[in-house]
């Protein structure tokens, strides 16, 4: 019985691959990368924008079309926020819920049976700790909690990842040292919401972020994305944990809209002057800081003057990086009741910032040609070389390197992008 698993989506989707992944060789069932030698294929979708919703049905269609003696079994987020339309494009599939992967073998085995085997729902079961088979032994991923204390108005990813759990501080510092021990010289902290850590257990995530960091060994720790409402209620002492040597100067940190109307309407709860607040705050306490940050264009209530006041904020905090994201109704979603943006709008809105964020991003990149930024070697690259990661997480290419090297490099070239450089004593 061999499996073939197919991931769509964030950092946490593919954590939650590895683990099915664990959980599968740990139960005797065996892993391939190659589709035509799968009994079964898992496709572990995500849903939180309109073309990932799309690919992931036609997918799911394709592969039942193309391979008909094989059996899918469709798991992530799709499986909890849109089961009606799961059930039209594929009667015949298995499901495996994104709290439910401790069933994973038993639904394999099922569905290689004969068997409709679906598994989903909620629980308040750990994710750390558990079985992982990953693609890169450099790169660990931990998800520390999952779900959310929003009420974004926008967003159906709350509705398949529940309320909030949070994993314990001992547990995930048990995972780490496993993993470093093992080669590992990236940990990356992921939820849906990094921020939200503690807040249903009385822990903080800033104390998190200080004891995985003081572990023994040669590592960096990333944290995933934060949400600035939660961010405010331990900024300084988030702050604080982000001097720690083996974290990385990055935060990600979504505005959404530069307008605190549109933020309202978005069901935010924070203001553009509380998030620059922690922009400053961070910037004047970590100078290299990399700044990355999300945008909604077109949300149903956004006016040109309200875009504009986006653009206005970018200008004046330049994020290294920009995730845009063109508003599209999602199911579920409570602002899916109002009327959309005229398309040809939302069209100019998006050219205008995608050409804005090139340009921020090349300028900010310019700046550190021939400087020499310390790295950690983490991936082979898609066109040779190697991916090393500097200090401020940002992506330099580079050849005669190993992977797991920490190293020096001269930046000799700069794109929007990516750095280039070389090795240097």
């Amino acid at each position: 019985m061999k499996v073939f698993i197919e991931t769509y989506g964030c950092t946490y989707n593919q954590a939650d691959s590895q683990i099915m992944a664990g959980l599968l060789k740990d139960n005797g069932i065996d892993l391939t990368d190659n589709i035509e030698d799968a009994d079964a294929i898992i496709v572990n979708t995500c849903y939180v924008k309109l073309p990932t919703e799309n690919k992931v049905t036609y997918r799911i269609q394709k592969l039942q079309k193309e391979f008909p003696d094989k059996k899918v079994i469709v798991g992530g987020c799709m499986v909890e926020i849109d089961g009606e339309k799961l059930e039209k494009v594929g009667p015949d599939c298995c499901w495996i819920g994104p709290h439910k992967l401790n069933h994973v073998a038993d639904v394999v085995k099922g569905a290689c049976n004969g068997n409709i085997v679906r598994e989903h729902g909620f629980t308040k079961d750990s994710k750390v700790g558990l079985s992982k088979v990953k693609n890169n032994p450099y790169v660990h991923i931990i998800q520390i909690c999952e779900g959310c204390t929003g009420v974004c108005t926008f967003c159906c990813t709350r509705f398949a990842r529940g309320s909030l759990n949070s994993y314990p501080i001992e547990d995930i510092k048990k995972e780490a040292q496993l993993a470093i021990d093992n080669g590992a010289v990236e940990i990356q902290l992921t939820a849906q919401d990094t921020a939200s850590f503690g807040l249903d257990t009385g822990e903080k995530l800033s104390d998190l972020i200080k004891e995985v960091a003081n572990l023994e060994g040669d590592f960096r720790v990333r944290v995933g994305m934060m949400h600035p409402r939660n961010l405010l209620r331990d900024l300084d002492g988030t702050i604080d944990a982000f001097k720690h040597p083996k974290v990385f100067n990055f935060i990600h940190l979504p505005v959404q809209s530069g307008s605190d109307k549109v933020l309202k309407e978005m069901n935010r709860l924070h203001t553009v002057e509380e998030y620059k607040d922690i922009v400053n705050k961070f910037k004047q306490a970590i100078p290299n800081l990399t700044l990355a940050t999300d945008i909604i264009v077109g949300y149903p209530t956004e006016t040109d003057d309200d875009f504009k006041l986006t653009c206005d904020l970018l200008n004046e905090v330049k994020p290294s990086l920009i995730h845009l994201s063109k508003y599209q109704h999602r199911k579920g979603a409570i602002s899916s009741s109002l009327k959309e943006v005229p398309h040809e709008v939302m069209k100019k809105r998006s050219k205008f910032l995608s050409d804005f964020k090139v340009e921020i991003t090349k300028k900010e990149n310019e700046e550190l040609l021939g400087s020499i930024q310390k790295a950690v070697v983490v991936e082979k690259g898609s066109k040779g070389g190697f991916i090393a990661k500097s200090d401020s997480y940002l992506p330099i290419v580079v050849d005669d390197v190993n992977l797991g090297d920490f190293v020096n490099i001269k930046i000799s070239e700069t794109t929007a992008t990516y750095l280039k450089g070389t090795v240097v004593m």
